[in-house]
């Protein structure tokens, strides 16, 4: 498990009409690598606003079935646990548009 994985969850959240929501996990490495259970990620919406900063877009280069956004603000822990449908993974320049987004979501 690395951080800028994508992953499918079933039932990620009991507010989401759907059955399962692909996450990102944006935890640092050095906590994906303990034993601490819970890691942070960021949710995948096939409905975005490509004018909203704390939005990347992703899509079928990154192993999903179509053009989508990573919502930064909209962060989440969820246990490792429910991370086993491994989807892909982001590129470096994907994860640094990533890292932005999150500094502008978390006003740091």
């Amino acid at each position: 498990m690395r951080r800028g994985e994508l992953y499918r969850v079933y039932k990620g959240s009991k507010n989401d009409p759907k059955d399962y929501r692909i996450f990102l996990i944006v935890s640092r490495q050095t906590l994906i690598n303990t034993k601490f259970s819970t890691v942070i990620c960021a949710p995948v919406y096939s409905n975005y606003d490509e004018t909203i900063q704390t939005q990347v877009e992703v899509g079928i280069d990154q192993g999903l079935k179509h053009d989508s956004a990573v919502c930064c603000d909209d962060l989440m822990g969820l246990p490792k646990s429910m991370l086993t449908d491994y989807i892909g993974a982001l590129s470096d320049a994907k994860m640094d548009e990533v890292n932005s987004a999150l500094r502008i979501a978390l006003d740091v």
